[in-house]
């Protein structure tokens, strides 16, 4: 490999796997190595934190490119279905089954089969996993022939398997045989100095009309939250300020009531002593009808903000009744940020 055709892969990793932070270079660093081979790679790390990420950038930077890249996540298929949508099923093996169907080993055929959150797959389907790395053959569900496949596995897991492992829910063969290359993906709270450039990363491309702007008392906020949801929660927190906050620019205040850390400032104003006779006479005209007006959707904006747009919650805060309120967000066209 050239140095110029080196330098362009490791920016382009880095297009994929944004942060400047040692942990995301060691991360990058270690793609670029595990996608040179074929061998099996377990991706752990927190959720949220881009696991499936770090699995498309090792398919998109191996050997196996051009080839399919199938996901499938463990977790979310329910226990009786996860060996069809595995290997595959023939017409009639079993009720419901009125065609014959591929599983997702043969639609990876060549490429890369990602199995995320491998921790939830149940224990009699491990063994089968198990038999299908050993022999590189799947028998489709009420099939009579071994099909041969050429799948490299990648999964993923939040789990801590070593647990799992003692505990008897999950195979100690089969996590040797998933397990070649261990990859951790380090938590948002590890990497904090990547925040600045994981927004950039999330505004890029949207209109600035579409979006706001974060100042410097906002990005020291939110390198300072715990992050407990990691990347994803910090991409929603984006999309949510976008949605609240669209076109203005953002305070720490405002990414306090993003985080949900502060309730809006609603201080009552103590009432100004009478004026004096002297003072009775204004020196110039004042829109006391306005200002009254800005002051009170001010309040609203800021309530509606920090409920997320539920109405009932604002309306709680501002002491008002839910049908005042959305009087009121009427009067000043704010029914869009309503929930």
């Amino acid at each position: 490999m050239s140095l110029n055709t080196l330098t362009e892969r490791k920016s382009d990793i880095a297009d994929m796997l944004i942060g400047d932070s040692a942990p995301m270079v060691a991360l990058r660093n270690m793609v670029e190595r595990v996608a040179r081979s074929s061998a099996s790679v377990m991706i752990c790390g927190a959720s949220g934190s881009g696991k499936e990420v770090v699995a498309r950038a090792i398919h998109a930077f191996s050997t196996r490119a051009t080839k399919p890249y199938v996901a499938l996540n463990c977790g979310a298929i329910p226990a009786e279905l996860i060996e069809s949508e595995l290997f595959g099923h023939e017409k009639g093996a079993f009720t419901g089954a009125q065609n014959r169907r591929t599983g997702h080993f043969e639609n990876a055929d060549k490429g890369t089969l990602f199995l995320d959150e491998i921790g939830d797959m149940r224990f009699d389907m491990q063994v089968k996993l198990l038999r299908v790395l050993e022999d590189g053959l799947v028998s489709r569900v009420g099939g009579n022939s071994a099909l041969p496949v050429d799948v490299r596995i990648i999964s993923a897991t939040h789990q801590n398997i070593d647990n799992a492992i003692a505990d008897g829910r999950f195979r100690e063969d089969l996590f040797f045989r998933l397990g070649v290359v261990l990859v951790q993906v380090p938590s948002l709270a590890a990497r904090v100095e990547d925040i600045p450039l994981l927004l950039a990363h999330f505004q890029k491309g949207k209109a600035a009309s579409a979006t706001c702007q974060f100042d410097q008392s906002a990005l020291q906020r939110l390198m300072t939250h715990d992050w407990p949801g990691n990347v994803r929660e910090l991409r929603n927190i984006i999309e949510r300020a976008n949605v609240l906050f669209c076109g203005e620019t953002v305070d720490a205040f405002g990414v306090d009531q993003l985080l949900g850390r502060a309730a809006p400032k609603l201080i009552a104003v103590p009432p100004a002593p009478p004026p004096t006779m002297a003072q009775a006479k204004p020196t110039a005209r004042i829109d006391l009808k306005a200002e009254v007006e800005q002051m009170e959707l001010e309040r609203i904006q800021a309530a509606l903000a920090y409920a997320d747009g539920v109405i009932s919650e604002a309306a709680r805060m501002l002491t008002l009744k839910r049908t005042t309120l959305i009087e009121k967000m009427r009067k000043y066209r704010l029914e869009k940020i309503a929930a």
